[in-house]
């Protein structure tokens, strides 16, 4: 098709020069945030799997009468900045480790994790 041609026919046509750019620009942005949203919940996903973890594995070291220091360890090295706390419920011992997801500067999502082990267990 020669040139003349096809200037001819993309005036019949409306004038479509140039649409896709436009829709391109326009797309691009959305993707891109779903592309981010989607990343950061995976990862605020795998990042409460290793909270869920970390606070049975301290509830467990409690439960056989280890310091909470070294249950707090734990749950830090699973998760950096996530706090522990400790509760006695009839012969149970639980900690709860708790922490925070950024997802940028804008979005913060907390995360919390429950574990009881019974008291003098191996």
């Amino acid at each position: 098709m020669t040139r003349d041609r096809a200037h001819a026919r993309a005036h019949r046509l409306g004038g479509d020069a140039g649409s896709v750019a436009a829709e391109l620009a326009v797309a691009l942005p959305a993707v891109l945030l779903a592309l981010v949203l989607g990343l950061g919940a995976l990862s605020a996903a795998a990042q409460q799997v290793a909270l869920q973890d970390s606070a049975a594995d301290a509830a467990r070291l409690l439960a056989r009468g280890e310091s909470a220091a070294r249950a707090a360890g734990v749950i830090g090295a699973a998760v950096d900045g996530a706090r522990m706390s400790t509760r006695t419920a009839g012969d149970l011992i639980c900690a709860s480790a708790a922490a925070e997801f950024r997802v940028g500067r804008l979005i913060t999502v907390p995360l919390r994790a429950d574990s009881c082990a019974l008291a003098g267990g191996l």
